[in-house]
């Protein structure tokens, strides 16, 4: 189907970013003209600290699930978490088709089939350089430098407007499978006249450019080389380019190497069924096969370089993995940077392997251990000397970034009045005669918590905090016909210690019974009032009393219902 670049009057092309806008992670953003619509990424991001019980936080659909709209594709930049990791959720309620680099579209099976989904049907294979027409719309896929093999920027062709979307990126002039971002590319573009640029704006506060991954491998050869003891290393599974070159550093020094952790083991089983990897002979052991080996020959590679509560190294930290046990003179490698909402676990980790006896080397301590997958200040100043765009949106970062990058492209010589900064719902409208952002839409955010999904909003997130802080005050009374039969009992999980508290529980028990007789005084039958009251009065007692505010939960029962 040929693409359509006529433009009428009125119609403008419009870009409503879903997620990524003033937070890191949640990258999704719907291009939409003429009522059809792709989107770019499809991301998670990590819960905060105070999402009691949340797994993972996703995009609002509502605008795409839209049945009077044409959603034609999702297309993929490349295969990490924050790009890809809400595609299940969106899949399990609209099947759309899913353009991705190889790399990134077997990721993404991997993760449907660990949740029992087969959406093979769904997929389309393209590779740097391919252009796919969709509707409206024309892609070009641009190769790119990330912390991750595959990944590509996109050139997107749609009513006569052009526009360059970075995805994330970085410039890698010496990358670990040769393949240098294409600059030229880029240029050439740029050549042609670009009316828009979406930059990556991760980095953008920091000055410089960014190393290239060949340091990383350095460093690792010469820790694998100087160490003695069991070296047991974190980092992002889906950094194919740093396990590769842990396997190799692994190989050099004689070692074994042990996966731990889930995700590892499949995006390395993964990435070398898709050639990604290569792992030399009878390098990879079993995780139980560990303790044949000395500690001299080993090497274990796990997931939980940020701390995830479950993931295979704070089980191991915690003294709670099945197979291995941390020991006097371990050497713990964290070969990656915090997420910013991260460092308080990584933190926790750090110092439950320093009180193992472990010696542990991480960000603090060591620079060349990891290197960012994302531009710094001149490297973002190169893609806008590049690209030359009419306007400019920064975009994938919190807003001191956005910010930052701002100043950036106006340093580069884009006008001021052609610098626009979105947040999540905001509607940009663009043709060629001018752009703007004066709309938006209603856009929140989705929970995960198990296997619900929305189902978890602000007010539960709310009582779990209150449960988090003060805990429960439960009154439990049994009435008949509108009369007390039995209690108030008092139940406190959190709140107080009942059994050092028994003036306050005595004084608390005494009160909800003068309330339940007084409802019974004034004729007040509707249980749903005597709560409100029992809620009410029990509420502000106990904060005069305590100075804290516990959820209170009044049961009243039926002595009839007991009775049955």
């Amino acid at each position: 189907m040929a693409a359509k670049n006529t433009i009428t009057k009125n119609e403008m092309l419009k870009i409503i970013p879903l997620g990524g806008m003033g937070e890191i992670g949640k990258n999704m953003t719907v291009f939409e003209y003429d009522n059809e619509i792709i989107i770019v990424d499809c991301g998670m991001s990590f819960p905060e600290d105070d999402m009691y019980g949340i797994d993972a936080v996703i995009p609002d659909f509502n605008y795409v699930l839209d049945k009077n709209k044409s959603v034609n594709a999702v297309i993929i930049t490349h295969g990490h978490e924050d790009h890809i990791g809400a595609l299940y959720y969106l899949l399990s309620k609209r099947e759309i088709p899913i353009y991705g680099t190889k790399l990134s579209l077997g990721l993404i099976k991997k993760k449907l089939e660990e949740k029992m989904m087969d959406k093979a049907n769904l997929m389309r294979n393209v590779g740097a350089g391919d252009i796919i027409k969709i509707g409206n719309f024309e892609i070009e896929f641009i190769r790119n430098n990330h912390s991750i093999a595959d990944s590509c920027s996109l050139y997107i062709k749609c009513a006569g407007i052009r526009i360059i979307h970075t995805g994330d990126f970085k410039i890698d002039y010496t990358p670990i499978d040769g393949q240098v971002i294409d600059l030229q590319k880029f240029a050439e573009i740029g050549g042609k006249g670009i009316d828009l640029l979406l930059s990556d704006s991760t980095n953008a506060e920091n000055p410089g450019n960014s190393r290239s991954e060949r340091i990383v491998g350095n460093t690792l050869m010469e820790l694998f080389r100087g160490c003695k003891n069991r070296i047991i290393i974190s980092a992002f599974a889906s950094n194919i380019h740093r396990t590769q070159q842990i396997m190799n550093a692994a190989a050099a020094n004689g070692r074994k190497l042990a996966l731990s952790g889930r995700s590892m083991i499949n995006i390395v089983k993964a990435a070398q069924e898709l050639g990604y990897l290569n792992i030399p002979q009878d390098l990879i052991i079993d995780i139980k096969d560990v303790k044949n080996y000395k500690d001299n020959k080993i090497v274990i590679l796990t997931t939980g370089s940020q701390g995830e509560p479950l993931s295979a190294l704070t089980r191991m930290a915690a003294g709670e993995h099945k197979q291995i046990s941390i020991k006097q003179g371990d050497v713990i490698i964290m070969s990656a940077s915090p997420i910013p909402c991260n460092e308080k676990m990584i933190i926790d980790v750090v110092n439950n392997l320093f009180s193992l006896g472990a010696q542990v080397i991480y960000s603090k301590n060591t620079s060349d251990i990891h290197v960012s997958g994302h531009a710094c200040q001149e490297e973002l100043k190169l893609m806008i000397s590049l690209v030359k765009p009419k306007y400019f949106i920064p975009v994938h970062g919190e807003a001191k970034m956005l910010i930052k990058h701002t100043e950036i492209a106006k340093e580069m010589g884009v006008r001021a009045s052609n610098v626009f900064i979105l947040q999540n719902g905001d509607i940009f409208e663009i043709n060629k005669r001018e752009a703007k952002a004066d709309r938006r839409i209603n856009v929140g955010i989705t929970l995960v918590d198990g296997l619900g999904v929305g189902d978890v909003g602000n007010i539960v997130l709310r009582e779990r905090r209150t449960l988090s802080q003060f805990g429960i005050f439960i009154i439990v009374a049994t009435m008949d016909k509108n009369k007390l039969i039995s209690g108030p009992d008092i139940i406190s999980r959190g709140f107080v210690y009942m059994r050092e508290s028994s003036d306050l529980i005595c004084s608390a028990t005494k009160l909800a019974k003068e309330i339940i007789l007084k409802c019974e005084e004034d004729n007040i039958k509707d249980w749903v009032d005597i709560k409100s009251r029992l809620k009410d009065k029990l509420g502000s007692f106990l904060y005069e009393q305590t100075g804290r505010s516990p959820i209170i939960l009044p049961i009243i029962m039926s002595s009839t219902t007991i009775a049955k």
